[in-house]
């Protein structure tokens, strides 16, 4: 006798959310629109920096290593504020869950837009959620198949249209979107643009609830975000429970709670979880079963609320007879004020530092092979290769000199020491680094390891100064 092998994974049913009208719903309508307006329009917008940058809004600039954001220009160097973004974003997502739940994976989440943008078109290609089911149960036939290619296809376009927006955020969107359809872009550009289909296909049109249930990490990290403070959507299992069927409860309305078992709760979630069941893995805080089980408690003519955001204090104060807290009450908590006070100083301590940063600097190498030599005069001298930065968007004369180094001469590699002076004057162009190599001749009587500085100051009406410690070796 043969047993069949024991599976450890169960099959995958079909989730086919129903449409909704409320609060929540039209909540999610609103933040798709503007996410996805974000995502299509930003690359396209145009922002005059002068003659000598791109105009482009927001520009992640990988061949000349700049990141344009509207007025904001970084950088390689200051790579800390990209640092500083992700760092706000995470403590970020860490504040609205310890608030309000998982609200982005329910509203801004891109998996979350896509897929409830996927599963519109699904309903106005194949109908609502009963006639989505008949028609997968329904044997394959040539209307079936068609069918299924529209809705494909739409799904694709949707897809095509995801992965070609983001190529736009690296180089001038017009510019590209003439190689692209010309088959002159760079091949890069082309597999980043079949990667984010591919996925974006896939992720948001088959696999759906199970990239938020399996694959996202944050449904089981959220769990240390949230405590008996935090507002999240909440099945009031006081009132609703004994459940019954309408029949029931009105022919004994004392046995049975609220609820009256219509599912409809279950039948609009997007990963197609129970929130009567308790806080799960599953929800992602859409509060679209709100809107549903209000619209039936309307309809039945009792108090709307049985499903609501609310904390779990609020809840056993509800049940206790008890008046709930204020939403700003609840929403300020020790825990999501902690959260708040880190954002808001990583947020301060940025813009302070974009306040305050100088758009000029200067860095410098001492040469080691020879470290210092003896000239003909007796002077001792070294060499350094001095990189000037110009962060403006227009060239900027800049004088180079010297300071705690006595009697010292400055000449470049493409002078002689004939031309020697006490400062090299030269222009920068704009947004670029120069490279002087410099040589230093001063006595050789003094400390064999001397300490002084490079300073470079801007001789327009600007101005502007920068300084880069050195040392200056001497022959024993």
């Amino acid at each position: 006798m043969t047993t069949a092998p024991l599976s450890l994974y169960e099959k995958r049913k079909g989730v086919y959310p129903k449409a909704v009208d409320g609060f929540y719903r039209r909540l999610k309508w609103a933040v798709m629109a503007v996410t996805l307006a974000i995502y299509w329009i930003t690359p396209w917008l145009r922002w005059d920096r002068g003659p000598y940058a791109p105009d482009q809004a927001v520009l992640i600039d990988l061949a000349h290593r700049r990141f344009y954001m509207f007025a904001i220009e970084i950088w390689p160097h200051e790579f800390y504020y990209v640092a500083g973004l992700l760092v706000m974003a995470g403590v970020g997502l860490f504040l609205v869950t310890s608030a309000v739940g998982r609200a982005w994976c329910g509203y801004a989440c891109p998996q979350t837009v896509w897929t409830d943008l996927y599963q519109h078109v699904e309903r106005w290609m194949d109908g609502d959620r009963n006639a989505q089911i008949r028609l997968d149960k329904a044997r394959w036939s040539v209307a079936k198949l068609a069918r299924r290619l529209a809705k494909w296809s739409v799904w694709l376009v949707i897809a095509f249209g995801t992965g070609g927006a983001w190529i736009f955020y690296f180089a001038d969107a017009p510019t590209l979107q003439h190689q692209f359809w010309t088959g002159t872009a760079a091949s890069v550009a082309y597999a980043t643009v079949a990667i984010l289909t591919a996925t974006t296909f896939i992720l948001g049109g088959f696999m759906r609830e199970q990239v938020c249930i399996y694959m996202c990490p944050w449904p089981r990290i959220q769990t240390a975000m949230l405590d008996e403070k935090s507002l999240v959507v909440t099945y009031k299992h006081w009132r609703g429970e004994q459940r019954g069927s309408l029949k029931k409860t009105q022919a004994a309305p004392t046995e049975f709670g609220d609820c009256i078992d219509c599912d409809q709760c279950v039948a609009v979630c997007p990963t197609g979880i129970d929130i009567r069941q308790g806080p799960q893995i599953g929800c992602i805080t859409c509060a679209l079963c709100i809107d549903a089980c209000d619209k039936v408690m309307g309809q039945v003519g009792r108090p709307r609320g049985l499903i609501d955001y609310c904390t779990e204090d609020d809840a056993n104060a509800e049940k206790a007879g008890r008046a709930p807290r204020p939403v700003i009450r609840s929403l300020l908590h020790v825990r999501t004020l902690v959260y708040l006070t880190l954002w808001s100083a990583v947020g301060a301590a940025m813009l302070f530092a974009l306040g305050t940063r100088t758009r000029m600097d200067i860095s410098a190498q001492q040469d080691r092979n020879p470290i210092a030599m003896r000239l003909s005069d007796g002077t001792i001298r070294n060499a350094f290769t001095v990189k000037l930065r110009n962060m403006e968007s227009r060239p900027r004369p800049m004088r180079v000199t010297v300071e705690g180094l006595a009697g010292v001469s400055l000449w470049t590699d493409r002078d002689g020491r004939a031309d020697a002076r006490t400062a090299i004057d030269t222009i920068v162009p704009p947004d670029s680094v120069a490279k002087l190599r410099l040589f230093l001749a001063a006595p050789a009587h003094g400390p064999l390891r001397q300490d002084f500085a490079f300073t470079v100051r801007a001789t327009d009406r600007e101005g502007g100064t920068d300084r880069e410690p050195a040392h200056f070796e001497r022959l024993q």
